[in-house]
C-alpha cells in the first residue's frame, strides 16, 4: 500500500467509532470498516474522474454521447449541475436504457444518432484501459451501443478509478471480454472462438432471473476469458467475422483520452499513443 493511500485510508476511517482492543469481537468490524472505505475511495475516484472530464471537454452546444455504467453517473451528475450553473445549450445521445433514463432524470435534452448522427464527445466508462488505451468494455452488457457512439463522436474521453488502470489487458479485469451473439449462433461461436484463440468462453447467466442475459438488442452476451496477451486490433477483427457476431467489448484505437481517479485524490489523464 503506498504512503498516500495509507494517509487516504486512514482519513476515511476517522469517521468510524473506535472500540477498545480488548474487544476480539471487535475485529470484523474494522475488517469491515476497512472494506467501506476503500469502497468509499473507489467511489471518490470516480466521481473526480468524471467531474474532471465533464469540465474539460464539454462545452456549450455541445451534442454528448452519454455511456453506461456506475462511473458514468457522476458525468451526468456534473453534467446536469453545469448546464443549471452556465446556462448551457446541451444535448445528450444515450448508449443504454440507463443512460436514457439518467438523461431524463436530470432533465437534459434526450436525442438519438438519427437527429444528431454525428457527437461532439463521448464521455464512458470501461472495464479495463491499457498502456495504449485499448479497453474491455461490456461488463454490463451495453457493448454494441456504447460503440456504436463512441464511434460517431470527434473525441471519445474514458473516465475510471484506479482499479480499471493496467498495462496489459487482463491484468486487472478477470472476467473477459464480452461478446454480443445472436442468440441461435451462441455454441457455433464459442467454439470457434476457443478454438482459434484458446481460454474459455462461457454464456453469461442473468442473476436475479432465471436464464441468460439479455441485452438492450435482444441478444445473448459470452465472456472471453482468454489465457495471453493478443493483437488486439487482429482478434477483435476476427472474431467480428465470426457468423452471429454482433459486436465484442474490445474497444481499438478509439478512445483519444483517459481519466482516473486516484487512491490520493488526483485525477491522472493518459493520451492514446499517436500512430
Amino acid at each position: 500500500m503506498t504512503p498516500q493511500r495509507w494517509v487516504y485510508l486512514r482519513k476515511l476511517l476517522s469517521g468510524f467509532p473506535s472500540f477498545p482492543s480488548s474487544f476480539s469481537s471487535c475485529r470484523p468490524r474494522v475488517f469491515s470498516s476497512s472494506q467501506s472505505a476503500a469502497d468509499n475511495m473507489a467511489e471518490e475516484a470516480k466521481k473526480l474522474a468524471a467531474y474532471s472530464a465533464v469540465d474539460n471537454n464539454v462545452q456549450n452546444n455541445h451534442v454528448v454521447g452519454v455511456g453506461s455504467g456506475s462511473t458514468v453517473v457522476y458525468a451526468v451528475d456534473r453534467l446536469a449541475e453545469r448546464v443549471r450553473q452556465e446556462k448551457l445549450n446541451i444535448v445528450c445521445v444515450p448508449t443504454s436504457f440507463q443512460a436514457r433514463q439518467l438523461i431524463l432524470k436530470h432533465g437534459l435534452m434526450l436525442s438519438d444518432l438519427e437527429r444528431h448522427p454525428e457527437l461532439d464527445v463521448a464521455i464512458d466508462g470501461a472495464d479495463e484501459v491499457d498502456s495504449e488505451l485499448t479497453l474491455i468494455k461490456g461488463g454490463g452488457g451495453c457493448l454494441t451501443q456504447e460503440k456504436i457512439v463512441a464511434g460517431c463522436s470527434k473525441f471519445f474521453v474514458v473516465i475510471a478509478d484506479y482499479r480499471k488502470d493496467s498495462d496489459a489487458l487482463g491484468q486487472q479485469w478477470k472476467k473477459g471480454v464480452p461478446i454480443e451473439v445472436i442468440p441461435m449462433a451462441y455454441v457455433p461461436v464459442s467454439m470457434t472462438i476457443a478454438k482459434h484463440f484458446g481460454g474459455e468462453v462461457s454464456l453469461r447467466m442473468a442473476v436475479s432471473k432465471a436464464g441468460p442475459v439479455v441485452t438492450d438488442n435482444s441478444n445473448f452476451i459470452l465472456d472471453w476469458k482468454f489465457e495471453h496477451t493478443h493483437n488486439w486490433k487482429e482478434v477483435n477483427t476476427a472474431i467480428k467475422m465470426i457468423p452471429g457476431v454482433v459486436e465484442t467489448g474490445l474497444f481499438v484505437n478509439m478512445a483519444q483520452q483517459a481519466y482516473f481517479g486516484m487512491e490520493d485524490g488526483s485525477v491522472k489523464v493518459r493520451k492514446a499513443p499517436v500512430n
